[in-house]
């Protein structure tokens, strides 16, 4: 199951009241849009930034939106991230599986895992979730939708857990991840569309976030901007060449 309540998840939902076949229906004029290119505080590579600029101008000149430069107001969770990931995690059993896997494990994930955390350290992250729940419960008092880039970087080499640096500053393995994880965070629906090019032919993504539970404007406002926008006839080079 994707959608509606499971009694084996106990965060699981009641079923929706609205059908989602036809969720992506209508149009998303007159919708109140913020767009952050950075949330404030994350590093984000300069082509992203350029490539998601251009990208939000189809909601305004082509949607009918009323869109404005706004940031949600919370602190960098990179911290809180891996705090809660660790919380919610058996740390014991991931432990265990990382001296059995030595270093077939990645070298990130077993620093990770074998790191001493604190209890005070745990409980800051749940701190650091709340900090951005309140933040966005009242950002999206203002807002309709939020659109940030998906990724801070293109995509990147294979073999590494992400850039050691972006936009000329140094950053964590997973801090790519920085537009995306807020959002399991605060538990509201996100989608990504396609939102252009690099200059190597690499595609990007725009993300659209919508208030908590709201998944259908985020649905629409998706099928809008692909209607507005479509990208289904264009694929990376990479794939072509493999007949994909």
């Amino acid at each position: 199951m994707i959608a509606g309540p499971d009694d084996r998840d106990r965060l699981s939902l009641p079923a929706a009241d609205f059908d989602w076949r036809t969720a992506a229906e209508g149009d998303i004029r007159g919708l109140r849009v913020a767009y952050s290119p950075d949330l404030g505080y994350a590093a984000v590579d300069p082509e992203v930034r350029q490539i998601v600029d251009r990208a939000v101008q189809v909601f305004e000149r082509d949607l009918g939106c009323a869109v404005e430069r706004a940031d949600p107001g919370w602190p960098d969770a990179y911290e809180a991230f891996l705090g809660l990931v660790i919380n919610e995690s058996d740390l014991a059993g991931l432990r265990n599986l990382a001296d059995s896997l030595g270093d077939r494990m990645s070298p990130h994930l077993a620093e990770l895992v074998r790191a001493e955390w604190t209890a005070e350290q745990l409980t800051s992250a749940v701190m650091g979730r709340k900090a951005v729940y309140n933040a966005a419960w009242r950002f999206f008092r203002r807002y309709d939708l939020l659109l940030t880039p998906t990724l801070a970087v293109p995509p990147f080499e294979h073999g590494i857990q992400g850039p050691a640096e972006i936009g000329g500053r140094a950053v964590e393995p997973f801090y790519w991840l920085s537009f995306t994880f807020p959002f399991n965070l605060t538990g509201q629906p996100a989608a990504t569309v396609p939102a252009g090019w690099t200059a190597d032919e690499l595609p990007v993504g725009l993300q659209i976030v919508g208030r908590r539970l709201d998944d259908p404007a985020v649905l629409r406002a998706a099928a809008a901007y692909e209607a507005a926008a479509p990208w289904r006839d264009r694929w990376p080079p990479l794939l072509a060449e493999m007949g994909l």
